[in-house]
């Protein structure tokens, strides 16, 4: 038993996160949730983790800090390159195909837990370069990081961040500034950035395309089933979910087909 944490208060947190997110801590990433209480008590002036949890009890604000500081926001452009590839040569040419023969000219795609930007700037930046020029792009990209998403939505990454981007990608969509690039305006504008928690259904429908990778890994197995449901509700027939590399659907009771590509495993609502 901790000195800071005491087994009651481990219990209690752990109880009220997962209420208000569907973040699950374990035993096993207690130290995590201990090392970000200790940081918001220095932030906030707080003594003990009694007064701190009565904060959060009552201020919504507060309560969305703590919530953003136990996420951890790794990611990059780029991120996975097999999933790439089976966005460029499997997933696009037949949502196109599809849309063509329909008359819609739309492509939607969301985002989920889209942290500081990189995934639906490279989503922006690939259908730009492979989607016919009469199509337009719709890309909701979603965070309950507050600050993760301030960030995103100002566009700016240093020179470290842009490691993965092709240089003809870097000239063509970014603009060098002091320190570092900034996205064009051409590029910001195909996104909207917009705080969500992911315990709770989206407005979102007819998407075509979800990116949720390395997302499910921070939710038990009830909290994942919920958010993957709401996927469900959020797409339209013939859609494709992409999930983390290291996640799966398997042995979940779900209605959305897995599909092997020459590249990637992903998944698919009513494509077969």
């Amino acid at each position: 038993m901790s000195d800071f944490l005491s087994d009651a208060d481990f219990e209690k947190y752990k109880n009220f996160i997962y209420d208000k997110s569907g973040i699950f801590f374990s035993n096993s990433n207690r130290t995590i949730l201990e090392s970000r209480l200790r940081e918001r008590l220095r932030t906030t002036g707080h003594e003990t983790v009694l007064d701190y949890f009565n904060l959060i009890s009552r201020d919504q604000e507060e309560m969305r800090a703590l919530l953003d500081s136990v996420t951890t926001n790794l990611t990059r452009f780029f991120r996975n390159a097999a999933h790439y590839d089976t966005f460029i040569n499997y997933v696009i040419p037949d949502l196109v195909e599809r849309k063509k023969a329909s008359g819609d000219k739309v492509f939607k795609i969301w985002s989920a837990g889209c942290s500081s930007g990189e995934e639906p700037y490279t989503n922006a930046m690939v259908l730009s370069e492979y989607l016919p020029a009469d199509f337009k792009i719709d890309i909701l990209a979603s965070d309950l990081s507050l600050k993760s998403l301030m960030k995103a939505q100002e566009g700016f990454y240093p020179a470290s961040k842009i490691n993965g981007i092709p240089d003809n990608y870097l000239k063509k969509y970014m603009d060098p500034v002091e320190n570092g690039y900034i996205m064009k305006d051409s590029i910001k504008k195909l996104i909207k950035f917009d705080y969500h928690n992911l315990k709770f259904p989206s407005d979102s429908r007819n998407l075509d395309v979800v990116f949720c990778r390395n997302v499910l890994i921070y939710f038990d197995e009830a909290a994942q089933k919920n958010v993957v449901e709401g996927f469900w509700n959020s797409m339209r027939d013939h859609s494709y979910l992409f999930i983390g590399h290291s996640e799966s659907l398997f042995g979940m009771n779900t209605k959305f087909e897995f599909i092997k590509t020459d590249w990637a495993c992903i998944y698919g609502k009513n494509v077969k």
